[in-house]
């Protein structure tokens, strides 16, 4: 009888617990957002074997593990985007090609479709004239474009801006004035909304003047804020091994509002040695608060 019994308490004890740990973990997913940044490293790109074709299904693979609910990509080609989005169908993404005509690189979002509503989509370009496609201005090599999105998070109606964008490779005034018009825009159009900022900045974290015109501006580094850092300090890899002496921080996520980063992690993913880009992509999980 009391074996019995005993064992009735066990099992109505655990049951307890069990739920207990149940809502106790839903209750954080809802206070928490994880977002990502990957440079995707463009597709038509002559890499020999880390070409597109061969290391797609790994680039695929680290996304659908980490899960992000919001995923700021660049160098993203149209059937870049489309393939993911067709292998991880929870997805869906906004996204324009940043020349004159459509065409080329895109600073494609992709977000859950069950988590956000999307409100407002704008592009604007770096240069001297933002609004007009396709335009540069200063010392850039390439053409460079912002996505823009005012997302509304369906399960707690929260607003937020999320921007994500691919600053100029060698350009370095390109980059200054770069990160200057978008803390003007967040300044004129940010509605008071809480704001995340992801993006290749080419760029050094901590040291450079695109993120000291970032942090003046009141934006935070969410690495350099996270109760826990995991991965290495340098985010580009050139399909390496990430090099233990390098500091090549240029994958950042910022942000600005309720926000309490309580990890960041540079992802070192490979299969057999194969990594699924030349960038590490980085994830931020956020705490949210109200």
């Amino acid at each position: 009888m009391k074996k019995t019994l005993f064992l009735v308490l066990l099992t109505f004890s655990f049951l307890v617990i069990s739920n207990i740990c149940f809502f106790a973990e839903q209750g954080f997913a809802e206070e928490t957002i994880k977002v990502m940044t990957f440079n995707l490293r463009y597709g038509t790109a002559m890499d020999g074997p880390n070409h597109w074709d061969k290391r797609k299904d790994i680039l695929v693979e680290v996304i659908r593990n980490y899960d992000p609910d919001l995923l700021g990509t660049q160098e993203c080609l149209d059937f870049q985007a489309k393939y993911i989005a067709e292998q991880i169908p929870s997805y869906l993404y906004v996204g324009k090609g940043r020349e004159k005509d459509g065409s080329s690189e895109q600073t494609a979002v992709f977000y859950k479709k069950d988590l956000w509503e999307v409100l407002d989509t704008k592009y604007f370009w770096i240069s001297e004239t933002p609004e007009e496609p396709g335009s540069k201005s200063w010392d850039t090599v390439c053409t460079r474009i912002v996505t823009w999105l005012k997302l509304k998070h369906k399960p707690s109606g929260k607003e937020i801006l999320y921007i994500n964008t691919h600053l100029d490779h060698k350009g370095e005034i390109a980059r200054q004035k770069g990160a200057e018009i978008i803390c003007e825009r967040v300044k004129k159009e940010g509605e008071n909304l809480p704001v995340i900022i992801t993006g290749d900045f080419n760029a050094v974290g901590e040291k450079s003047e695109p993120w000291k015109i970032f942090m003046s501006n009141g934006f935070n580094d969410s690495w350099l804020k996270a109760d826990e850092k995991i991965g290495p300090l340098t985010t580009w890899c050139g399909f390496k091994d990430p090099d233990s002496n390098s500091d090549y921080r240029i994958d950042w996520i910022l942000y600005k509002g309720p926000y309490h980063p309580l990890r960041c992690e540079t992802i070192v993913y490979n299969k057999n040695g194969k990594y699924p880009s030349d960038h590490f992509p980085v994830i931020t999980v956020f705490k949210w608060g109200s």
